[in-house]
């Protein structure tokens, strides 16, 4: 046996050394790479390939849709935009300037409490309205029982102002923290010259901090509008004819998978020229100081504010605390203490499963993804490497319902084709399809945050270890992994919050039995369950509460500089 053995490792060591298997053994991370690329942008380009299938049906519902009710789509969609663009930046920017050129008792509490609406996923906030200002709710009921009043007392809430109303308080920390951002970064030193140079208080604002904040609020206002016209979940439950509700009515009802597809496209361009503004005023927003600029910023400190100007900068900076996320709360709280027994505890834990399992899952894969997207742009960054991250990055972006019918789609032509070959069931029995559909829109979140990890990984240790013959794989996983277990910790977290709060996807491609927490929400709140919804509701604006918390602790860091004793 030993001579065998000897001879079947000397072959095998010729074979190593080949040229080709060489080559292949090269070309392996790039190979890797673009069918990772190909993958998670597939659902995209089915969408955009849709179009070649034109034909005589799906020509006729889109006539039809186009006579009927796709003028109202596009008119809700957008009526709806333009008034949460305005909302988001009339309690967005107050907030930013006030925190930021200003100081007032509070003032650093208000800096990540402000935050907090994001925790709240924008359907749980709209099912805590509903539950207290319906016509059945506790405040209609208790003003027609003290007042002898009769009707309904106040508006209907499941509109398109009522739907407005939630997503503005559900959003407005995207212009908050990005306008708090730039402010930060040179307003106090150039609202102190601008003082020096004789400007009144009103002029500084007007002339100075607003304008640049102006970048930052198109990219926030852009982030908010994206969020917009990715929903389902406020726009379902309200009834509201949105474009997304109409690629589900054009799958769904009408049955016809190439006309929600393209419809799909039509939505999917709208939020490309979002994402294309929201990158140009990110452009815009590269103009902080130099590291002068910065070192000099301590000398600049906020403005005092005293007696009456103190309580009304207290009293805006609250309002959208208690609009955004206390009241919410307290209103899905509110059932929860009336009547323990109606709460189905005895699912709950089995929800709360599905979730924790389909997120832990799907952050697993996206980090692995993303760390070996981002070491191949270290290693070795080519343009083809560079424009598969730009691929995978559009993936945030797009919605959730274009998500779902771009993976429907390419599992169809495959099953239509070779109908042995179980695709079909793969996708959509298992969890896979699932998971698929998560990873085309959360994988770039991943990848944000393990680039910026390897930003602080310097490459003069890349060079030492090759200097000590570590190769490729020995670098990524002894030198830098051990210094990107904090990037790989957070963006595995904000991966798996995101899953859980997923709800589009998760509708449409969940196998039987998997119900999650998001879709069991929904489904209670559709069904006038809303004491019952509390709980999963609950659940999920808990786990929200993780990321919130982390960013307050890295906003925390860049505090400026206590108050300057000169009060106005």
């Amino acid at each position: 046996m030993q001579p065998l053995s000897a001879s079947i490792q000397r072959k095998a060591l010729l074979f190593l050394k080949q040229p080709d298997f060489i080559f292949v053994l090269r070309a392996l991370p790039a190979l890797i790479l673009v069918l990772l690329a190909l993958a998670l942008s597939l659902p995209v380009l089915a969408l955009v390939g849709s179009w070649a299938q034109w034909n005589a049906e799906s020509a006729q519902i889109l006539r039809e849709m186009a006579a009927t009710v796709l003028p109202e789509y596009l008119w809700v969609t957008l009526q709806l935009a333009v008034m949460v663009g305005i909302g988001v930046v009339a309690m967005g920017v107050p907030a930013a300037v006030l925190v930021t050129v200003f100081d007032f008792p509070g003032r650093r509490s208000f800096e990540w409490l402000l935050l907090l609406p994001l925790a709240m996923p924008a359907y749980v906030t709209a099912y805590a309205y509903t539950d207290f200002l319906q016509f059945s709710g506790p405040l209609q009921s208790w003003l027609r029982a003290t007042w002898g009043l009769q009707g309904r007392l106040l508006p209907e809430v499941r509109s398109v102002w009522g739907a407005a109303w939630v997503f503005s308080f559900s959003l407005y920390p995207y212009v908050y923290l990005l306008s708090r951002t730039a402010l930060t970064e040179r307003a106090p030193q150039l609202m102190e010259a601008a003082r020096l140079l004789g400007a009144s208080l009103p002029r500084r604002l007007r002339e100075v901090a607003l304008p640049m904040a102006r970048p930052a609020v198109a990219a926030g206002t852009a982030l908010a509008l994206m969020e917009v016209l990715a929903d389902y979940g406020v726009s379902a439950y309200f009834g509201i004819q949105t474009f997304t509700a109409g690629i589900y009515k054009a799958w769904l009802s009408m049955d016809n998978r190439l006309a929600a597809a393209q419809l799909a496209t039509v939505l999917l361009a709208l939020v490309v020229g979002l994402l294309w503004l929201e990158q140009r005023a990110q452009r815009r927003l590269r103009f902080v100081g130099s590291a002068t600029a910065r070192a000099s910023s301590s000398e600049a400190r906020p403005v005092r504010l005293r007696g009456r100007r103190a309580l009304l900068a207290g009293v805006l900076c609250l309002l959208p605390v208690l609009m955004g996320f206390v009241l919410p709360v307290g209103f899905m709280l509110r059932p929860l203490s009336a009547d323990w027994s109606v709460l189905p505890w005895d699912r709950f834990l089995l929800w709360t499963w599905n979730s924790v399992r389909l997120g832990a899952i799907t952050a697993l894969l996206a980090v692995g993804a993303a760390w070996f997207l981002a070491y191949s742009l270290r290693r070795r960054p080519t343009a083809l490497r560079r424009g598969a991250a730009q691929v995978i990055s559009l993936g945030y972006a797009v919605p959730g319902a274009v998500i779902v019918v771009g993976v429907l789609l390419p599992v169809g032509w495959l099953q239509a084709r070779w109908p042995g070959s179980g695709m079909g069931a793969v996708v959509t029995v298992t969890i896979w399809g699932l998971v698929w559909a998560y990873l085309v829109r959360f994988v770039s979140v991943a990848l944000q945050s393990m680039q910026a990890g390897y930003a602080r990984v310097p490459r003069s240790l890349d060079e030492s270890a090759r200097m000590l013959g570590a190769s490729g794989v020995e670098l990524a996983a002894r030198v830098h992994w051990p210094l990107l277990r904090r990037a790989g910790f957070a963006a595995g977290l904000l991966v798996f919050v995101d899953v859980m709060k997923e709800l589009p996807a998760t509708i449409v491609l969940r196998p039987f039995n998997t119900d999650t927490l998001a879709v069991v929400a929904n489904q209670l709140a559709r069904d006038e369950r809303l004491g019952e919804a509390a709980l999963p509701s609950l659940a999920l604006v808990l786990v929200g509460l993780v990321p919130v918390i982390l960013l307050s602790r890295a906003l925390r860091s860049e505090r400026l500089a206590p108050a300057a004793d000169a009060p106005v």
